[in-house]
């Protein structure tokens, strides 16, 4: 039971956060959800794609944590918590810092800015490694092969969503600023010496 209320705390806290900013996003006029708006073929399909995903993989955590599944032992269901837990704050922190800057996708029409700031000194992408230590974290809570397939799903999804479309962008729009931000910072962790 304790790691149903976990799970459960865990995405009230990752998805609500999700959910907030954009309806605070909104109320200033800013159109959060950018994904598969105005794009055309492979990147439309990548973003199109990568939205599923995420809906997919929610879905198997709710089912995952109303029935309990738990094929690992406590102590490792016990890491998958903290483990989850600290993708919560990694995600928090991230949309935090960008600001009004956050979107869910790319957008040509929109200006923001090159957030470089904060906790993007230490990963280019925190909030893609939120997602992913959340999705980490709930396997290892509540371990069945449907959450492990449709998780590994979601990550590759993101982590195209990623090399395919928001680089791409971001190289675009910022140029050398973006260049020698990313010759700095890795892609989901670290600093580059």
């Amino acid at each position: 039971m304790e790691f149903q209320i976990i799970g459960i705390v865990i995405l009230v806290l990752f998805y609500g956060c999700y959910m907030i900013k954009m309806i605070k996003q909104s109320k200033k006029g800013i159109k959060t959800d950018q994904i598969g708006r105005g794009k055309i073929g492979f990147v439309k399909i990548i973003e199109l794609t990568m939205k599923v995903a995420t809906y997919v993989v929610l879905v198997t955590e709710v089912s995952s944590i109303i029935l309990n599944t738990n094929f690992f032992v406590i102590p490792i269901r016990i890491v998958g918590a903290f483990v989850g837990i600290i993708g919560v704050i990694v995600f928090i922190i991230s949309v935090l810092t960008m600001q009004d800057s956050w979107r869910a996708g790319v957008s040509k029409a929109e200006k923001t800015e090159l957030v470089t700031g904060g906790i993007y000194q230490i990963s280019r992408n925190p909030a893609f490694l939120g997602f992913d230590l959340v999705y980490i974290g709930m396997v290892m809570m509540f371990f069945n092969w449907g959450l492990l397939v449709t998780s590994i799903f979601a990550v590759v999804m993101l982590h195209l969503q990623i090399v395919n479309v928001e680089e791409d962008f971001l190289m675009e729009v910022f140029g050398e600023e973006y260049l020698e931000y990313k010759e700095k910072v890795c892609r989901y962790l670290g600093r580059k010496q």
